[in-house]
C-alpha cells in the first residue's frame, strides 16, 4: 500500500521558509538600494520592476512558499478601495496646488497645502481605520509590538542608504538643509503611514502580496505629479517604491522606514535638487513640527478610541513574513 504524505509543513520546515523568505526580501531591499548608486533614473526603475518580477515567479514555483504568503488573492473590499482612492486624490490634488500652483513665488501658501495633504494622508487612513471600520492602529504598520524585530532590518536599510547618499556628502550652510531635514521627517513619516500602511496594507487585503506590492509602489510613483516631476523621475520613483513596500513588508511596520530609511531618501533628493535649499526659513522648522505634532495627535486619539472600543474588531494583520496575528475585528 502506497504511503500517504501530508503536505502540511513541519514547523522546522515551516521556520526555515520564513528564513529564507525574510533573508530574500532583505537582500532584495539592500541591493535595490545600492543599485541607485549605479543605475540612472529609467535603468533604475525598469531594472528594480524586473528582478522584483522575476523573483516572485521564481517563488511560486515552490509549493511551500506559495503556501506562506497570500502572494494573489481577490477578496474585493470596495469600501477600502473607494477609501484608498478618495484620499489619495486629494493628497495629489493638494500637493499640485502647493508646488505647481503657489510654488516657492508664495511661500505660505506652498507650506499651508503642503501641510494639508500630508496630514490628510496621515489622518484621512487613521479615521477610517479606527472609527469607520474598527480595526487597530496595528493595521497601518502603527504599533511598537515587536520593536526589537525591526530594529535590525531598520538600521541595515537606513545605514546602506546614508552610505551610497549622505557619506562624505559636503552640506550647504545650516539655513539650506536643516529645515529640509525636518520637511524631510514630515514627509517620511506622511509617506510610510498613507503608502505602505494605508494603501499597500488596503490593496494586500482585497488581491494580495504581490499585487499590493506593485500597486502601492505604482501610486507611489504616480504622486509625485503633485510635485511636477516628469515620467523619467517617476520611473525611479517606481522602484524605489517597490524597494519600500517590500522594506515595509519585512515587518509591517512603518518604524522600519521612519525616522530613517525614507527620510534619509528624501533629504538626499532634496539637496541633490537644490529647488528648495534657502527656500524655507528657519521657521519653516516650527511648521514641520507642529505638522508631525497633529499627525501624533491623531495616532493618539485613534489609539484612545480603539482602547474604548465596546467589542473588538477582527484584523488579520500580516506582523512579520508567514505570521498572521489577530489583532482586531473587522466588521
Amino acid at each position: 500500500m502506497q504511503e500517504t504524505r501530508s503536505i502540511t509543513p513541519s514547523p522546522a520546515t515551516d521556520s526555515r521558509i520564513r528564513i529564507l523568505l525574510v533573508a530574500s526580501a532583505s537582500a532584495f531591499v539592500v541591493g535595490g538600494l545600492l543599485l541607485m548608486a549605479i543605475l540612472g533614473n529609467v535603468a533604475y526603475g525598469v531594472a528594480v520592476a524586473a528582478i522584483g518580477a522575476a523573483a516572485v515567479l521564481l517563488a511560486m514555483t515552490s509549493r511551500r512558499i506559495r503556501a506562506a504568503l497570500p502572494w494573489l488573492r481577490w477578496r474585493i473590499d470596495a469600501k477600502d478601495l473607494v477609501a484608498v482612492a478618495g484620499i489619495y486624490a486629494v493628497v495629489v490634488g493638494l500637493f499640485a496646488l502647493a508646488f505647481q500652483g503657489f510654488t516657492t513665488d508664495n511661500t505660505l501658501g506652498m507650506f499651508l497645502s503642503f501641510g494639508a495633504g500630508m496630514l490628510v494622508g496621515v489622518a484621512g487612513p487613521v479615521v477610517y481605520t479606527v472609527w469607520l471600520r474598527r480595526r487597530p492602529l496595528a493595521s497601518l504598520g502603527i504599533t511598537l509590538r515587536g520593536w526589537r524585530t525591526v530594529v535590525a532590518p531598520a538600521l541595515l536599510f537606513a545605514g546602506v542608504q546614508f552610505a551610497i547618499t549622505l557619506l562624505g556628502y559636503d552640506l550647504p550652510r545650516p539655513v539650506d538643509w536643516v529645515p529640509l531635514l525636518t520637511m524631510s521627517l514630515t514627509v517620511g513619516l506622511f509617506e510610510s503611514i498613507f503608502f505602505r500602511g494605508f494603501v499597500q496594507g488596503r490593496l494586500e487585503a482585497s488581491f494580495g502580496t504581490a499585487p499590493a506590492v506593485a500597486g502601492a509602489a505604482i501610486l507611489y510613483a504616480l504622486y509625485h505629479v503633485g510635485y511636477g516631476m516628469g515620467a523619467q523621475e517617476m520611473t525611479f520613483l517606481l522602484g524605489l517604491g517597490i524597494v519600500y513596500a517590500v522594506a515595509f513588508r519585512v515587518v509591517s511596520n512603518v518604524l522600519v522606514l521612519w525616522p530613517l530609511l525614507t527620510p534619509l531618501g528624501s533629504f538626499y533628493a532634496q539637496l541633490e535638487s537644490g529647488e528648495l535649499a534657502g527656500q524655507l526659513p528657519w521657521a519653516a522648522i516650527l511648521g514641520f513640527a507642529d505638522v508631525i505634532g497633529l499627525m501624533a495627535a491623531a495616532q493618539w486619539l485613534a489609539k484612545r478610541h480603539e482602547r474604548k472600543l465596546d467589542r473588538p474588531s477582527v484584523e488579520t494583520l500580516p506582523a512579520y513574513w508567514f505570521e498572521e496575528r489577530v489583532s482586531g475585528i473587522e466588521d
